[in-house]
C-alpha cells in the first residue's frame, strides 16, 4: 500500500522531539557509511525552477528523494519514500511542515553539539516562517532563557515574539538593530534571504555559537569573511553540496579566507571525529543548507508514526 500523507496530518503528527532523534540518529548512521546524501540538483525555466535531492537511511529501511518547484505562484514540496529492500513505494508525504520542523532540527542538533552548555541568550536575525522551528529547536537542546528577535519590519518581528513568547512560555523580545542581538547572544541565528553579510563579523562576542540557515544559493550571504576568520569550528551538512551552492564559503574560497580542508561535516561531530567546541570561549559556526538525509529521516519517522496511528490516504499505483 502506498500511503498519501497531507500537510494536516505532517502537523499532527510530527514533533520538535522526533524530528531531532530522526536527525541525530541519521547523522551518525552517515558516519557509519549506513545513510547516504546526495545533494540538490535544480532544473532552471524560464519561469521558476524544479529541484530534487535524495537520501537513504538504510537502518530505518528506507530511501527517497524530496522534489519541489518555485515559481512565481509559489513552493510546493513533496517526499517520496521507497522500501530500500524491495524498492516499492511506500509514501508520499506533503513536505513543507517537514521542511521547516526538519531545518530547525538540523540546527538544534548543530547548538547540542557546538554551543556551550550554559547557553542562555538565543539571538535571531530574521523573523519568518523558518525561524519558528528555529527557536523551538534551540530551547530544546539548551536552557535558553531569553530571546532577542531583529527583522526589518517592526511589525512583523513584534508579532513573531508575541507569537513565540506564548508557544514556548520564554521572554522573547524585539530588537531595533541586528547588533544589540549579535552583542547579547549566546547562540546566534541568522534565518534570511540576503545577498549581503546581515551583520558584522567583528560584533561576535567570544564563546558564540552561530547557525546560519538562510542562503543555499551562490548569491547569497548572510555573515561576512571575519566570522570564518574568527570560527574555531566551521561545520557544514554537506560539503558536496556547499561546494555547489554556499555563497558564503565559495566568496571566501576565491578570496584566500577558507579552504575546503577547514569545514567539517555534521556527521563527523555527532559522531565525536571532530570536536567543534574545544573551549567555552571558541566561536562556533554552523552553515545549514538543508540536505535530502534530513528530510528521509523525518519523512520515515512521519511515515512509522502514521501507521501506528491508523493515518493517511491508501492509494493503489503499481497495483
Amino acid at each position: 500500500m502506498v500511503r498519501l500523507l497531507t500537510e494536516a496530518e505532517v502537523e499532527r503528527l510530527l514533533t520538535m522531539e522526533m524530528a531531532l532523534e530522526a536527525l541525530e540518529e541519521a547523522f551518525r548512521e552517515q558516519a557509519e557509511g549506513r545513510a547516504i546524501n546526495t545533494p540538490r540538483r535544480r532544473l532552471r525555466v524560464p519561469r521558476g525552477t524544479l529541484h530534487v535531492m535524495s537520501a537513504a537511511v538504510l537502518t530505518r529501511g528506507v530511501l527517497g528523494f524530496k522534489a519541489y518547484t518555485s515559481f512565481p505562484s509559489g513552493v510546493q514540496f513533496l517526499v517520496l519514500l521507497y522500501d530500500a529492500e524491495t524498492g516499492s513505494l511506500l509514501a508520499l508525504i506533503e513536505a513543507n511542515r517537514l521542511g521547516q520542523m526538519r531545518t530547525g532540527a538540523a540546527s538544534g542538533i548543530a547548538t547540542r553539539y557546538m554551543a556551550r552548555p550554559d547557553a542562555r541568550t538565543l539571538g535571531i536575525l530574521g523573523t519568518g516562517w523558518q525561524a519558528q522551528s528555529q527557536v523551538q529547536a534551540i530551547c530544546a537542546v539548551r536552557p535558553i532563557r531569553r530571546v532577542l528577535a531583529y527583522s526589518r519590519t517592526p511589525e512583523r518581528r513584534e508579532a513573531f515574539c508575541r507569537e513565540m513568547a506564548a508557544r514556548l512560555g520564554i521572554e522573547v523580545i524585539p530588537a531595533t538593530r541586528p547588533e544589540d542581538v549579535v552583542a547579547e547572544a549566546d547562540v546566534l541565528v541568522t534565518a534570511t534571504t540576503a545577498r549581503e553579510p546581515v551583520f558584522d563579523g567583528r560584533w561576535v562576542p567570544e564563546g558564540v555559537h552561530i547557525n546560519a540557515i538562510g542562503g543555499n544559493a551562490l548569491l547569497r550571504r548572510e555573515f561576512d569573511d571575519e566570522v570564518i576568520r574568527r570560527a574555531r569550528a566551521i561545520v557544514v551538512d554537506s560539503k558536496d553540496q556547499a561546494r555547489i551552492e554556499c555563497g558564503e564559503f565559495l566568496h571566501a574560497v576565491e578570496r584566500g579566507c577558507l579552504t575546503w580542508e577547514a569545514v567539517h561535516e555534521l556527521n563527523e561531530v555527532v559522531a565525536g571525529r571532530f570536536v567543534a567546541r574545544a573551549q567555552p570561549a571558541d566561536i562556533t559556526l554552523f552553515k545549514s543548507l538543508g540536505i535530502a538525509l534530513e528530510d528521509v529521516a523525518v519523512a520515515a519517522r512521519v511515515l512509522e508514526r502514521a501507521k501506528e496511528e491508523g493515518l493517511g490516504q491508501s492509494l493503489r499505483v503499481f497495483e
